[in-house]
């Protein structure tokens, strides 16, 4: 955008300089705020930003599917077992592989055996996990190569949330088990983008956390995040921060004089 200090951004009942554009919900419009049109107010609808890529990589838990009851109640309930500071404990472990939380909580244990213990019980009550809404339009618009997902939770319980929701589960996923560093580390987005064959610079991450938005950034790929579990200001590494899935859409196009596709994601409109 030329000029941006000519701009301002108008966000459903929310008004901010164009200095925070990134911080924003719902639709997008600027005004020309110069002497346009016979000196009036021209307003127009863009889309605040777009991607060429070649692969998207999804977090899971709060971007695809919304394991938050579940979660909440586990950690919570193990907590209090472990006589541990619960709201300290779940505001540091969303985005954080369990065993790292478990570690960093009780250095001394056995976290694999607790971490075991914990993902038996969310298994067990995958019933309470919900579909974030646009993940199944959006995944649909996709091809099975062009996508695939980086949770930092194990592979059996991401499995059977997309499974339980009727969501398509990619043949190989980037989970907790598949790596020795999780988020904020890049290596869990660097697995992801192998995966797909694709440059880690040719790669936008979905995420919804701050430590995901971190790992992308240092495995040197763009970021759209979600401002559902976090708020908008958690989230300003990223590209660009959104309300949610119905605000993003993905275009398929062809390479000039080739036949390979790249994708072009479309935010915010």
């Amino acid at each position: 955008m030329r000029n941006p200090e000519k701009y301002k951004l108008l966000v459903e009942g929310l008004e901010e300089e164009v200095g925070a554009w990134r911080v924003r919900r719902g639709r997008l419009r600027y005004l020309v705020a110069g002497p346009v049109a016979g000196r009036k107010r021209v307003e127009k609808e863009y889309w605040l930003k777009k991607f060429g890529c070649d692969g998207i990589l999804f977090d899971l838990d709060g971007v695809l599917v919304d394991s938050t009851a579940v979660v909440v109640r586990t950690w919570r309930e193990w907590a209090e077992r472990q006589n541990l500071d619960a709201e300290y404990l779940l505001e540091m472990a969303h985005g954080r592989r369990a065993v790292e939380v478990v570690r960093h909580m009780m250095p001394e244990s056995d976290a694999e055996a607790e971490v075991r213990e914990l993902e038996g019980i969310e298994v067990e009550n995958v019933g309470s996990v919900l579909e974030i809404e646009g993940a199944r339009e959006l995944l649909a618009s996709l091809s099975p190569n062009a996508w695939t997902v980086v949770t930092s939770g194990g592979r059996r319980l991401a499995a059977g949330r997309m499974e339980h929701l009727g969501l398509p589960v990619p043949g190989r996923i980037v989970t907790a088990d598949d790596v020795e560093n999780g988020k904020p580390h890049p290596e869990p987005y660097l697995k992801g983008a192998e995966i797909l064959g694709a440059r880690p610079e040719a790669c936008v991450v979905i995420e919804d956390a701050p430590s995901g938005v971190a790992a992308a950034r240092a495995a040197g790929m763009s970021v759209v995040a979600i401002a559902a579990t976090y708020s908008a200001r958690d989230l300003l590494e990223a590209d660009v921060v959104v309300g949610g899935l119905k605000e993003i859409e993905v275009v398929r196009r062809s390479e000039r004089g080739g036949g390979d596709e790249r994708l072009e994601v479309r935010v915010g409109r």
